[in-house]
């Protein structure tokens, strides 16, 4: 039972990313999905959410309008792509599960989230 977010690198400032988060043993369409990021020497801060079906999205003020949260149920994948990268976008980025079905709330806390995956990192240089 995992979660693994894969995808991340190094890239210049300005550029575009896509991470992807795959899951095995474990169902994820009916939960809501978030990606979160830590820096190093902070806490672990929320990025974005996104509700069961994709009708539903939440973003981070400092990564709105540059992310964008989605997921295919019927591979059990949920992605972030990000566009407009910065320097200050620095984090190993992690996808999670909720911990609760679906219930109208999209949550931006990491405690309300069960499953976690490995993180992956993504570094923007100037």
């Amino acid at each position: 039972v995992q979660l693994q977010a894969f995808g991340g690198g190094l890239v210049q400032a300005g550029s575009s990313l896509t991470l992807s988060c795959a899951a095995s043993g474990l169902t994820l369409v009916n939960y809501a999905m978030g990606w979160f990021r830590q820096a190093p020497r902070k806490e672990r801060e929320f990025v974005a959410a996104i509700s069961r079906t994709g009708g539903i999205s939440d973003y981070a003020d400092s990564v709105k309008g540059r992310f964008t949260i989605s997921r295919d149920n019927a591979n059990n994948m949920v992605y972030l792509r990000m566009n407009s990268l910065q320097p200050e976008d620095t984090a190993v980025y992690y996808c999670a599960r909720d911990r609760a079905t679906y219930n109208g709330r999209l949550h931006r806390q990491p405690v309300e989230y069960y499953y976690w995956g490995q993180g992956t990192q993504v570094t923007v240089s100037s």
